[in-house]
Formats: C-alpha cells, structure tokens, sequence
C-alpha cells in the first residue's frame, strides 16, 4: 500500500512567513530521505528542506514563489513498502524503495545531483563540476560549495567553453524591467511594516577611533593566530553591549501593554548580499565576552554568510542591531530601519581623518584624528531623546577611552 507523507515547512523560522524560492525536483521525481527537495526564502535566510522519507513527489501544494506559513504543507511525497510503481518522467531518475528497503545504493559524486540554483550557477559561470569539491551529501555540491569556488583567486576558473559575452541591448526609450524575487519582497514588507509600525528618531554623534586603531594594531596578529579575525565591528560590538548598562531598555521589545527587557544582549550585524539585500546574523550574549570572543564568534558568522552556510538559528533571537554603513563609504544614513520588534538600531558610518579641534594644555589646537559619525535610531515610543544621547555618549566614551595596549 502506497502512503502519502507531508513536506511542512519547518516549525520555527524567522519572520512569520517564507517564500517558496526553487524546488529541486519535479511531480513525478524520486528522491531520497534526507535530500533537500525544496528551498524557502526569508528576508533573512534561505533554507533547504529536506525530503522526509524516500519515494515520489505525488504534489506541489505551494509552487514557486508562493508564501509558506510555519508548518503548511508544501507538497507530498507517495511512499511504498515495496519497489514504487507508478508513471515517471523519461527524465526521471529511476523510483527507488521506500526507507528501510532500499534496492541500490544513491548514486555518489559531485555531479550525481544538482540542485536549480547550482545548475544555473554552473551555467552560467561555464564550470567544470567535477572539479568543486562538494560537501553535500555523498559529496554532492551544493550552492555554497560553488560560491566558495567563485571565490578562490590562486587560479583560474575551469570552463566548458567560452562564455561569449550578450550583444549590448539597443536603446529604445522603454524603462526595463526586473521582478522582484521573494527575498527583495520579503525585505520590502519587513521595511515598511517597521516604518508604520514604530515612530523614528535618529540621534548623530561624533566618535574618535585613535584609541581603537592603537589597540587594534598592537592585537590583531595575537587573534589571527587564535583564529579571530580583529575588525573595528568587534570594538563596536562590546562599547555597545557596555552602553547598554547605562540604558537597559534600548535592549527591549515594545509590546502594547508592556516593555519587555533583555538580559542577554545579542547583537545582529547587518551583512550586504551583493544586490540581493542584508542578512543579520547574530552574536549572541555579548555582554559576556571579552573582546577576543566578540570577534572569535564575529569571524564564525561572518565566515558562514560568506559561505551561505548561515542557519534560521543564526539569524534568529537578536535583540539590538549594528548597521556598518560606513564600510560601503557612507559617511550619515538617517534613519535607519529598526528591525523590528527591536527597539533601535546602531549606525556607524565610514571612518576618515578630519580636522577637529582638540584642547591641550589650556589651548585649542587643530588635531588630524580618525573620526567616524555614529547614530542611534530609537523607536520612539520605547525612548525619549535624553536615553538616547545617554546611551550614545556612553558609546562614544568607551570607544574613545579603550585601554592602551
């Protein structure tokens, strides 16, 4: 007797909904128990699921593009104890048993599967797949294995043939047009529901680097060798986590009858895709780590977002975000979204050498110092203006004071 087994998509995910980016198989398809059948996509992350048992896709119940809720049925996989009968595709794989009685073995190697997205990467990169190493399973490749290859400078790229450029497109006066992919949708909905939702107020100050740069240049070799790569994002990390002991309640969630603070202060860093928009990984409880575990879990994350090897649980439970706009040359960015349900969003923007002027001995001098501008935007409803440059002038003062070396 054939069984029908659901595909949910998965209980805890962040944001309320997702979107159904690519499946990997179609009506008809085999698939083994365990390999990703297909992928959704939030404003924060996608995530492949995985087939939960061996057989058919019998259905699609959510097709591409379509919003998922936690736990909807996705599709349905048919399931027989015996060997699947049924109508299959000619470019079908041939059906295989059930689990628990498997007849062959899956076929292994990097080129053995490969899903829609690495298929149009290998397309359109011209790749020889036999030469990524995969780390998929049975050492299949996976998008994240391609984009790590995309990215290896010692050598050049193995192709299957030229890649003849497109002839450039005549103009003729009409605007072109590019649809939105669902994670482009997802950031656009999440931006607009914390503009109308919580009312912005962006504060703007002035932080001196000096102190920072010293330490940092006297460190950063000690953490390499530790495996921490020491950035000016992990001195911000902890200078905000130390804020927040002067303000509590920027680390809190607005609720209607209520204001819930946290105790553990985990901070989202807004990290650039390219053009496909920001992921926010998370570090988690910074108000417990010296500076080398900031940025020992800093190198971690940003490691794995280079990589698109990010987890809903990576991305999941912060309670204060860090904007570095700076490094993508911004000097000011006002305001800058909440992510909500947070309360505020810390801003840093490019550091450069500007002339201050500085008081020594009684007399005011005109000094070169590395300056960046920081801003906080609050959700106004939670702070009033005096928290806000409270908070602030904590940051900036432990950042300008950082013990020497």
């Amino acid at each position: 007797m054939a069984s029908l087994i659901d595909i949910l998509a998965p209980i805890e995910q962040e944001g309320t909904t997702a979107s159904v980016r690519s499946w990997f198989i179609a009506v008809g398809d085999t698939i083994q128990e365990g390999e990703p059948v297909v992928e959704l996509e939030t404003d924060k992350v996608a995530v492949e699921v995985p087939a939960p048992a061996s057989g058919i896709l019998s259905d699609i119940i959510i097709d591409v593009d379509g919003e998922a809720q936690p736990g909807a049925c996705l599709g349905r996989l048919e399931c027989k104890g015996e060997d699947v009968q049924g109508e299959v595709t000619q470019m079908s794989p041939p059906a295989s048993e059930c689990v628990g009685s498997l007849t062959e073995a899956p076929v292994k190697g990097p080129s053995a599967w490969m899903s829609p997205a690495v298929k149009r990467l290998v397309k359109d990169h011209a790749l020889d797949i036999t030469v990524i190493d995969g780390t998929g399973k049975d050492g299949r490749v996976t998008k994240a294995d391609v984009l790590a290859f995309l990215k290896r400078p010692q050598a050049p790229l193995p192709t299957l043939a030229p890649v003849a450029k497109p002839a450039m497109p005549q103009s003729s006066g009409e605007a072109q047009i590019i649809p939105h992919d669902s994670m482009r949708r997802s950031i656009a909905q999440h931006m607009s529901h914390s503009v109308t939702t919580a009312p912005h107020v962006t504060a703007v100050f002035e932080a001196d680097f000096s102190a920072i740069i010293a330490h940092r240049k006297a460190n950063k070799d000690d953490f390499s060798k530790r495996g921490a790569k020491l950035t000016f994002t992990a001195y911000i990390l902890a200078a905000a986590a130390e804020a927040m002991a002067v303000v509590p309640t920027v680390n809190s969630r607005w609720h209607e009858d209520h204001l819930e603070v946290f105790p553990d202060i985990n901070i989202g860093v807004g990290t650039a895709l390219e053009d496909k928009g920001l992921i926010v990984p998370v570090v988690r409880s910074v108000q417990s780590l010296n500076l080398f575990g900031v940025a020992h879990q800093l190198t971690q994350l940003t490691d794995k977002a280079r990589h698109g090897k990010l987890s809903p649980s990576d991305v999941r439970g912060g309670t204060f975000s860090l904007s570095n706009h700076g490094t993508s040359g911004s000097l000011v960015a006002s305001p800058i979204i909440i992510n909500q349900p947070q309360s505020a969003i810390l801003g840093v923007g490019k550091l450069e050498k500007r002339v201050v002027v500085k008081e020594l001995d009684g007399i005011d001098t005109l000094q070169i110092r590395p300056m960046a501008y920081v801003s906080l935007t609050i959700d106004h409803r939670v702070l009033d203006g005096h928290q806000t440059n409270a908070w602030l002038t904590h940051f900036v003062q432990v950042l300008e004071t950082w013990a020497a070396p």
